[in-house]
């Protein structure tokens, strides 16, 4: 028996498997996202853990005799956050999120003092990652930085109260800015750009390794027989990837969750980083991966439904079928852009909006425009040398048809659709724990079962092209006006 525990930015998720990988039970706790400042996004590293204990008391509650055999537990976790805990242990204080945007200024001063963050990092400096979350850190809260003796992501915090170990897997640390991701390793020179040293970083192992046992104290809480392995895990989008099977170079998705992303995987390091596509390491070892990642996916769709006080789900209901893209422009930047802008001050904005406009128009406008961002994250791929033949579908935004049949139309690759679309980090992360147990990769990671294909259709192709070339001048309009 295998556990995946992923610790999403709004919940924690956990899923039991058998041998065979079929779920046996599940569990959801859900998380809040503190904004005390505009730009800022944190949360209370105690909550995961809170969260944590609560979704495996329910797995213990739902399963008991199955609990006793778990053998391995994977992680997976939402990127970049930095969680800093003093001598003990402890946080010092919540954890700056993968969305927060306050490091603006450390951003540039980084990328004019060290321009191996590029190189060697392979990626744009940008507020999102741990880098330069921890130079604003340095700069405005010195007291803290000075006592901030490990410096853990997300999941990796979850795994030292699991294990008592400090751990990280190659694909999340890849997102600190603080690897050298061509040679899977910490970079000494990047660590120092920010004030730290190796001793502050914890100890690397690929996602399929074994990085600890669990705890006696909490082996005895679940009722499991023996310590079962806690494996390396992977960042979200890596673990997804074990989850949906792209593990072998040139297989991809798209996650259409509260973020965006369209993911590739390599066989080699292969940054772009003037088109702010994402290059890291794949939680599988000799793999790595490239992203394109908008920030505001569902998450458009979802504020749509806190204005107009509709669900999304009564939203893309109405809308049954596109004939066209939609005659009002939607820009989705609600809480600024990556791919392929890197622009963390940039705004959302509706265009062509009429008298006639309505609640359709405007959900159409809204998918329309995610899709918009899509294709901007495609672009930016394929000026890395990256061609992408066929997307699997994964998110909840997936279990919408009409999406899919715009983005397939508009990025002019088919798009498949899983049978059960819950494919995502979490089973990945147990995929991830069964491999670490195991000692191998083979024949763990296989594709899900496909129960249809959406292809592109030629007339909506082209007519989005044309709308994508038109979409592509708000971006500067808006800029200009200073949105």
């Amino acid at each position: 028996m295998y556990i995946g525990l992923d610790i999403g930015t709004s919940s924690v998720k956990a899923i039991l498997l058998g041998e065979d990988q079929s779920q046996i039970a599940s569990a959801t706790a859900d998380l809040t996202v503190e904004r005390p400042f505009p730009g800022w996004s944190e949360q209370d590293p105690g909550s995961w853990w809170t969260a944590c204990q609560t979704v495996l008391d329910s797995l213990k509650d739902q399963a008991p005799v199955d609990m006793a055999a778990v053998k391995g537990i994977g992680l997976s976790g939402h990127m970049h956050g930095a969680t800093l805990l003093d001598e003990a242990g402890n946080p010092l204080r919540p954890c700056m999120l993968w969305n927060d945007g306050r490091s603006g200024k450390q951003c540039e001063e980084l990328t004019r003092k060290e321009p191996k963050f590029q190189s060697l990092g392979g990626n744009l400096v940008m507020p999102g990652f741990t880098a330069p979350k921890l130079q604003w850190v340095r700069e405005n809260e010195p007291e803290i930085f000075a006592r901030t003796a490990m410096v853990l992501l997300p999941k990796d915090f979850v795994r030292f109260m699991l294990t008592g170990d400090y751990a990280g897997d190659m694909s999340d640390s890849a997102g600190t800015l603080w690897m050298d991701v061509a040679k899977r390793d910490w970079c000494d020179d990047l660590l120092a750009a920010t004030g730290l040293s190796r001793r502050q970083m914890p100890r690397l192992v690929e996602g399929s390794e074994s990085s600890g046992t669990l705890k006696a104290d909490l082996r005895d809480r679940w009722g499991m027989q023996t310590a079962p392995v806690v494996a390396g895990g992977g960042g979200d989008n890596a673990a997804s990837a074990c989850g949906v099977g792209a593990v072998d170079p040139g297989s991809a998705f798209v996650s259409l969750g509260t973020s965006g992303v369209l993911f590739v995987t390599n066989d080699r390091f292969s940054p772009n980083v003037e088109g702010a596509v994402h290059a890291f390491c794949h939680a599988v070892p000799g793999t790595w991966h490239q992203m394109g990642v908008i920030l505001s996916a569902t998450d458009s769709l979802n504020w749509l439904s806190r204005v107009v006080k509709a669900s999304p789900e009564k939203l893309t209901a109405g809308l049954t079928g596109v004939s066209g893209p939609s005659q009002v422009s939607f820009l989705p930047y609600l809480g600024g852009e990556r791919t392929p802008h890197n622009d963390v001050e940039i705004r959302a904005g509706f265009a062509g909006i009429s008298h006639e406009t309505d609640e359709i128009v405007l959900t159409h406008a809204v998918m329309d425009g995610v899709a918009f961002a899509l294709k901007d994250c495609l672009d930016a791929l394929s000026v890395a040398g990256t061609g992408i033949d066929r997307l699997l579908a994964v998110g909840g935004g997936s279990r919408s048809r009409v999406w899919l049949e715009i983005i397939a139309s508009l990025l002019n690759v088919p798009v498949d659709v899983p049978v059960d679309g819950d494919f995502g980090a979490s089973l990945g992360a147990a995929r991830l724990g069964q491999a670490a147990v195991l000692g191998t990769t083979d024949g763990i990671f296989a594709r899900p079962e496909i129960k249809a294909s959406i292809d592109p259709v030629a007339s909506l192709s082209e007519n989005y092209a044309e709308a994508y070339g038109r979409w592509r001048n708000l971006y500067p309009a808006f800029k200009q006006a200073g949105f």
